[in-house]
């Protein structure tokens, strides 16, 4: 497994395993603490999994957590994703810049995703299924969403948005987020 920084956001990392492959499918190593403490990271810092399921089109995020914020591992277990990760940290030397990546389920690649960051995605593939590592357990008062389609971030989402929750379709402008946490 390599571990990889991201200079776009600072303090964030890919890890891409080596899949081996056979006539039988392939075997790869998803998560190794070894590699993870090498870049700095506590591999024991990390409490929950969750996994998502989605179709084809389906946009989740922009989402980051108040408060300590939340860190976490991303990972697309099965099928493809448009992943996009918003630093939002104001002392961090990428702040508000943005980065994509296409995570697959053939690749298997981790996405580490410092808290203070927004993180969202889009299904590419018919089911996409998305495999989170925090390192805090999930408390919805503290979830902050914002805008998928925000102006200022000019995100472009390679597929029509075929569906969203609630939450999502109605999130603030980064702006109003942003002026909100100053206050």
């Amino acid at each position: 497994m390599k571990a990889t920084e991201v200079p776009e956001i600072a303090g964030a990392f890919l890890f891409e395993p080596t899949p081996y492959t056979d006539e039988r499918g392939f075997f790869c190593r998803t998560f190794d603490a070894d590699v993870v403490r090498s870049v700095g990271l506590d591999p024991d810092a990390f409490v929950q999994d969750s996994l998502s399921r989605s179709v084809r089109g389906v946009v989740r995020g922009l989402h980051l957590r108040s408060g300590a914020g939340e860190a976490k591992l991303v990972r697309c277990s099965y099928g493809r994703i448009f992943d996009v990760v918003v630093d939002l940290r104001p002392d961090s030397p990428t702040y508000r810049h943005w980065t994509s990546f296409e995570l697959t389920g053939e690749s298997q690649p981790t996405l580490y995703i410092p808290a203070g960051c927004a993180h969202g995605f889009q299904a590419l593939t018919d089911t996409a299924d998305t495999s989170y590592r925090i390192d805090r357990p999930h408390d919805p008062a503290e979830d902050v969403t914002i805008a998928f389609d925000d102006p200022e971030l000019a995100i472009p989402w390679p597929l029509p948005v075929a569906l969203m929750s609630q939450r999502d379709r109605e999130a603030p402008s980064l702006a109003e987020v942003l002026k909100h946490r100053e206050s």
